[in-house]
């Protein structure tokens, strides 16, 4: 079994040639190298229309479900674009969409914590147990007696204070 390739099984080919590297353009080039090597270099310019957006592309690569929620963001960074220019409007939409999803993140947990509580009621849910306050000789309140008088107290979570008419 051979593993994928990204050249498709074929050989990687530099389009530069041997005057890419810098060594060998100082040994000498012919006058037909130096044409090639000057219309490479002329050929890596970009245009005065590049890059061009083209937008088949873009509906191409991205389904219906994913252009609906990269729209509104998209649309942020359309307002953006003549006020800060394309790669800071980039920048600040991509901040922006992680950001918003720390915020809907921290939301959802809040909300997971305070509604499913782990309780006498249900074997699900987040138990979060709280830990004594130290007690040291010196303190005001020194020998802390705990709350807890009787062996049911000590597992009862939330029953005892539940009510539910006995």
């Amino acid at each position: 079994m051979t593993k994928a390739s990204q050249t498709g099984g074929v050989k990687p080919m530099s389009i530069g040639g041997r005057l890419m590297d810098v060594r060998e353009r100082t040994i000498g080039m012919t006058d037909a190298e130096r044409a090639f090597r000057k219309q490479w270099v002329k050929d890596q310019q970009l245009a005065k229309n590049e890059p061009v957006h083209v937008p088949e592309m873009y509906e191409a690569l991205n389904n219906p479900i994913k252009r609906f929620y990269k729209r509104p963001l998209n649309k942020f960074e359309a307002l953006l674009v003549p006020l800060v220019g394309a790669n800071r409007a980039g920048s600040i939409r991509y901040y922006t969409g992680k950001i918003l999803m720390g915020i809907a993140g921290a939301y959802l947990l809040t909300y997971y914590l305070k509604y499913n509580t782990n309780d006498w009621t249900r074997t699900n849910g987040i138990r979060i147990l709280k830990s004594r306050e130290a007690c040291l000789p010196g303190d005001p309140d020194f020998p802390c007696v705990s709350q807890r008088c009787q062996g049911s107290d000590y597992a009862d979570r939330g029953f005892n204070s539940c009510k539910l008419a006995l």
